[in-house]
């Protein structure tokens, strides 16, 4: 009876796990649909080999293919940025051809500066692309750390897969 018990514990637990690799989140799934206009997206994890060195830190819990009926829509990255003493939650959606064609906060934690995460400013990103420079993101009053953060992680991303393309990663 013991036994059975852990197989259906283990058993539980693997198929929690496989979930978790199916989809980021509730929040990103969301975001996902709507750029893209699909239901039900699945998720590959995209898997940089320990050779390639990048700016942006890509583990199996951030960046994903993202796929509607097996064929490839695009990207999606999510990550946290430094803010004043806090972080923010950010995700970075990426077209088949990796152009940005959606940035998000998705979760803010300080009491200023929240305007980056108004869709008018994060807006600017649309269209990016690995190269393009970000110098024309402007800036926002009573939100310098952040804007400047919010850029650098962009600019990380957009070179990050600039290397993984050329490595042909992704």
């Amino acid at each position: 009876m013991m036994v059975k018990n852990l197989i259906i514990i283990f058993v539980s637990f693997l198929s929690f796990t496989v979930a978790l690799e199916k989809s980021p989140g509730k929040k990103i799934d969301r975001e996902v649909e709507d750029v893209f206009e699909i239901e039900e997206p699945t998720y590959n994890t995209v898997k940089v080999p320990s050779h390639i060195k990048t700016p942006s830190k890509i583990s199996k819990e951030n960046f994903y293919k993202i796929f509607s009926n097996k064929k490839l829509q695009g990207y999606v990255y999510v990550d946290k940025a430094p803010s004043k003493t806090a972080q923010f939650d950010y995700l970075v959606i990426f077209d088949k051809n990796l152009t940005i064609v959606k940035t998000k906060v998705l979760v803010y934690r300080e009491e200023y500066g929240g305007e980056i995460g108004s869709r008018r400013w994060l807006k600017q990103f649309i269209g990016k692309t690995s190269g393009d420079d970000l110098y024309d993101v402007a800036a926002i009053s009573g939100a310098t750390i952040s804007v400047r953060s919010m850029k650098n992680a962009v600019g990380d991303i957009l070179e990050t897969v600039g290397i993984l393309r050329s490595n042909n990663v992704i």
